[in-house]
């Protein structure tokens, strides 16, 4: 198909689920790679910056890498009176004093660079140093679209401004798809603060049910809109159907407990390029889904 001929959609699609293992990624990667069949402009990032794992299934060549970096205070033991302050003005316990014994030391981990004590400070005791906290890595796919992944490095405590410059980098046009942390801590609400619309996949168990509950919930507070996908469906019970027949939540689609999925998906190979009724049932969906929220034009 000539490049001409793909359609353009602006459409940012946030991929989540209230706890992992419920096949985000796989849903994240399926549809990244039915969509960039048809599409111009396709990106997806892999946002899950503690243990991204959706570069497995891309094929792809590393274009560029960036680091994050935050602004850590570094203290000068010479001007410094000890009169905690800074201390006191931390929110995230990231100073740590003993003023009797004279012994200060600045918790990197739990730093948030959000420079309180440095406006604390009143004797020019605190500078600030760059600290490394991710690294954003933009690759080009062997369709010619963009994969981005944001890593965390090992021993960071919050993954929220790794997260933000993945954000950042995929920029405001074409089809965004985000592979969203699990759960609905601060990870799961930066991720989907700017998007149109969220994919919620869950499972049909008591354990899948609870979860999504909380998904559901969490977005109700943030007035975003969604829909339901039912992974391993003919797994379980009916109560997640029940819940969203009573709720009025949109079941968008019900991949099966299929064992060819799972066989394709524990060799890292995309099943839509085995299962050609998958990739159909996806294509679908999306078309279904910006029909509703899309801004598209071929």
């Amino acid at each position: 198909m000539e490049e001409k001929e793909l359609k353009k959609v602006d459409l940012k699609i946030a991929v989540a689920s209230g706890k992992g293992g419920t096949g985000k990624t796989f849903l994240s990667t399926s549809l990244f790679g039915v969509l960039s069949s048809d599409y111009t402009d396709v990106k997806l990032i892999d946002c899950d910056a503690e243990e991204p794992n959706s570069g497995i299934f891309i094929q792809k060549e590393l274009l560029k890498t960036k680091s994050v970096t935050q602004k850590v205070p570094v203290i000068n033991t010479d001007n410094c009176t000890y009169c905690s302050k800074c201390h006191d003005y931390c929110a995230y316990n990231a100073i740590f004093i003993l003023p009797p014994s004279k012994i200060i030391k600045v918790i990197d981990e739990l730093c948030h660079g959000c420079g309180a004590c440095s406006y604390a400070c009143e004797f020019d005791a605190i500078t600030e140093k760059d600290v490394e906290q991710g690294i954003i890595s933009t690759y080009k796919t062997n369709q010619g679209r963009t994969f981005i992944e944001a890593r965390m490095n090992v021993g960071v405590m919050s993954p929220v401004n790794v997260i933000k410059a993945g954000l950042k980098e995929a920029g405001e046009t074409g089809i965004t798809i985000y592979d969203s942390p699990p759960g609905t801590s601060c990870p799961f609400i930066q991720t989907v603060t700017d998007y149109d619309f969220v994919i919620l996949i869950t499972e049909p168990t008591p354990f899948g049910l609870n979860d999504l509950k909380q998904s559901v919930e969490t977005l109700k507070t943030m007035d975003k809109k969604y829909g339901v996908v039912i992974n391993r469906a003919g797994l379980g019970n009916d109560e997640i159907y029940n819940y969203l027949k009573v709720n009025k939540i949109t079941l968008l689609y019900e991949i099966p407990f299929d064992r060819e999925i799972a066989s394709h998906y524990s060799k890292a190979e995309m099943a839509i390029n085995y299962m050609p009724e998958l990739k159909e049932c996806l294509a679908q969906m999306f078309v279904s889904i910006i029909k509703e929220y899309g801004n598209s034009s071929n």
